[in-house]
């Protein structure tokens, strides 16, 4: 109910420039929920399951992100099919009984940006950056968006496992390719989207060759504007960013806290004004 107190964190470390709470607060005064709070917690994956387990009714849910996020998963009495594909979760629902559920909204997260900012309307091949969670994550939208097949490209690919096992287990065929190696401008164009999940700085260098893919998510926000993303303008291309991505994560996070749907302008409109940035206004 409006009037009834319930709270709601992130946890992660570190956590304090997160931006989950300018969203969740939108959101919460967007629906009324006058009683409601959003917190920023520091805690690392241990310190998370303690603090998750002393939490009392009043906890309506906590968003998670890193180093936390697998142990989420696995703190969870219940998790979502794609949390179990990805394996992590970025969201703990807290259910009325005292149960914990896991969820993975970052897959939303990833969909949503690609087709709202990043102009994604179909397509049968995606090229990852980059293998880490937020690439598992990727793949588990690529599977979604209907893609069948993936290409990897990783500074060692031996490394790449659990990423592989997440396309494996979305049904996608996966190849994998040593960054170094590959060819970013035939990866561009002969791929219907491209995610880069690379820290800020990686790829400056190689930037003006995937300047001419059709459709792009550089999850870097900050520093910005990346060279990635000052290429593919200077061609006219859709590009998607982590703030996009961050948006669309929110909504289903918000829907699983409140049981209310998400105000989704509300909540853009916030974080476009605490960044400064343009955010994509579709939310097909």
């Amino acid at each position: 109910m409006p009037g009834e107190p319930r709270r709601a964190a992130v946890l992660g470390k570190p956590v304090e420039h997160s931006l989950s709470p300018v969203l969740h607060g939108a959101a919460f005064a967007a629906l009324g929920l006058t009683g409601w709070t959003y917190e920023r917690v520091e805690a690392d994956a241990e310190q998370l399951v303690s603090f998750a387990s002393g939490l009392g009714p009043e906890w309506a849910g906590l968003s998670v992100t890193m180093p936390g996020k697998r142990a989420a998963l696995e703190f969870a009495d219940e998790v979502s099919i794609r949390a179990e594909a990805v394996g992590a979760a970025n969201t703990l629902v807290h259910r009325a009984d005292g149960s914990w559920f896991a969820d993975c909204t970052d897959v939303a997260g990833v969909t949503g940006a690609l087709r709202g900012a990043g102009g994604f309307t179909g397509g049968r091949s995606g090229f990852v950056l980059g293998a880490g969670g937020t690439a598992a994550a990727a793949l588990a939208a690529f599977a979604e968006l209907g893609l069948t097949q993936v290409t990897l490209a990783v500074r060692e690919p031996s490394r790449a496992a659990e990423a592989v096992r997440t396309a494996e287990r979305v049904g996608l065929r996966v190849r994998v390719d040593r960054l170094d190696s590959v060819s970013l401008a035939d990866a561009a164009t002969s791929h219907d989207v491209v995610v880069s999940t690379l820290p800020a700085g990686a790829l400056d260098a190689r930037a003006p060759e995937l300047a001419k893919a059709r459709c792009l998510l550089d999850v870097i926000y900050h520093p910005w504007p990346t060279p990635l993303a000052e290429a593919v303008a200077a061609e006219g291309g859709h590009l998607a960013t982590g703030l996009d991505m961050l948006l669309h994560q929110s909504f289903g996070q918000t829907e699983y806290f409140t049981g209310q749907q998400a105000p989704r302008e509300a909540m853009r409109r916030a974080l476009a004004r605490a960044t400064g940035h343009s955010l994509g206004d579709s939310f097909a």
